[in-house]
């Protein structure tokens, strides 16, 4: 008894010691004199011996019978237990160490760390706020003055036009006046005598033209196009979720080769076409779809999930549009009742009434955003992801517009 109790104070003497840098020493089996486990209920031996298969006290009788199994004296047992439990004292030392280390150096280091990297993410944001307001309000000043000059141009237009016409007018009344006069008050042979004087007059009035009205006395709206406005307008309309329309694909326009997935995505049926009812909507041979809503006034805007397919059209109809056969008629791009920007393979372009515009692009979109201002008669496809304005199209829609789609490859999604 007097080893394990000498090991166990000379352990508690070491922690009671902590100028002491010595390690604790492994413990030792005691062969002076063999600690007993108790008594066996079986035998009432001393439990002398630790079996390793039955993980157990044995005395030496039951240890007789466990010829097979692996066994070892209890001290020897007791000493294995207490090495490990050194081994995990000196790992929590060394852990408890590392923790202190933790909160005593790395944490208080990190606190001032935190503030100044978030000081300059702030002035970051700061600055690059602050350098765009700059950019947008010279970009501001700019635009405002181009529209003033080209409001004055058009206005001095309108005044010179004003004057010109007003002298003409005057002019022809003073003709007709004296032409007036001369028929009215003159005799035979006054008149005859005053030919050459009335031809004279008629002549000048004959070199004043009529009025034509001209493009020169409009505003031209051109004037305001800025690229970056573009962008910077494009963008915002995507980065405000509350903008972006609540579109679905209209299923009973579809053509044959189209299906909707249980994920809402339009797919191309290569081989085996729907057998859909024919609602005189629907489209019977081109693999086209309209959504479901119309519009004929305000601004608008959709994303399309474009990532799966290589060939896909994607714009603005009216509902005019033919659905029958193959001609062109039906075909998205290739008549005046659609305007569509479109992929096949690697090659884009923007396509309405026959008229191809292509659109040389560094690499395919994933997704590309439609936005639709009605009242100036603009339509920009844009990629949400990279910022860039893919195409822009000026027109004037005279009926309402319904968002197009077309897939021949793959499928394509509408993004909400």
């Amino acid at each position: 008894m007097s080893g394990p109790q000498t090991w166990a104070g000379d352990w508690i003497r070491e922690e009671q010691e902590p100028n002491d840098p010595a390690m604790i020493p492994p413990a030792q089996p005691d062969t002076a004199e063999p600690q007993t486990g108790g008594t066996c209920r079986e035998h009432g031996g001393q439990l002398l011996w630790f079996c390793f298969p039955d993980n157990k006290l044995i005395c030496p009788q039951c240890r007789s019978r466990c010829l097979n199994h692996r066994t070892v004296p209890l001290a020897e047992r007791a000493a294995h237990i207490r090495n490990k439990m050194v081994d995990r004292c000196e790992k929590l030392q060394l852990q408890t160490a590392g923790i202190e280390k933790y909160l005593g150096e790395t944490l208080p280091a990190k606190t001032p760390r935190v503030a100044a990297t978030a000081r300059e993410a702030r002035e970051l944001v700061i600055q690059r706020l602050n350098l765009i307001r700059s950019v947008c309000d010279n970009e501001e000043q700019r635009l405002l003055e181009e529209i003033h000059a080209e409001e004055e141009r058009a206005q001095q237009g309108i005044l010179t036009q004003r004057a010109h016409w007003s002298q003409a007018a005057h002019k022809l009344s003073n003709i007709r006046s004296y032409l007036v006069d001369t028929l009215t008050e003159l005799d035979d042979l006054s008149l005859v005598n005053s030919d050459e004087a009335i031809e004279e007059r008629t002549e000048e009035a004959e070199g004043i033209l009529e009025p034509q009205d001209s493009d020169k006395l409009n505003f031209n709206p051109n004037c305001v196009q800025s690229p970056m406005l573009n962008r910077l307008w494009a963008s915002s309309m995507f980065c405000c979720s509350t903008v972006c329309e609540d579109l679905a694909f209209n299923m009973k326009t579809t053509g044959p080769l189209l299906a909707l997935t249980e994920d809402k995505m339009l797919r191309f049926l290569q081989k085996k076409p729907k057998n859909y009812s024919d609602e005189p909507e629907r489209f019977n041979h081109w693999p086209n779809c309209l959504a479901n809503k119309s519009f004929q006034g305000g601004t608008h805007a959709w994303k399309v999930n474009v990532e799966k397919s290589g060939a896909y059209k994607l714009g603005v109809a009216y509902w005019s549009m033919a659905r029958k056969g193959s001609g062109n008629d039906s075909r998205l791009g290739y008549n005046p009742n659609s305007w569509v920007f479109s992929r096949y393979d690697k090659d884009f372009c923007f396509s309405h009434n026959s008229e191809h515009q292509t659109v040389e692009l560094l690499r395919s979109p994933k997704q590309i955003g439609v936005v639709l201002d009605f009242d100036l008669g603009e339509l920009i496809f844009y990629d949400p992801i990279a910022c860039v304005i893919l195409y822009t199209h000026q027109t004037r829609f005279r009926h309402p517009v319904f968002p197009v789609f077309a897939v021949a490859d793959e499928t394509i999604a509408l993004i909400q």
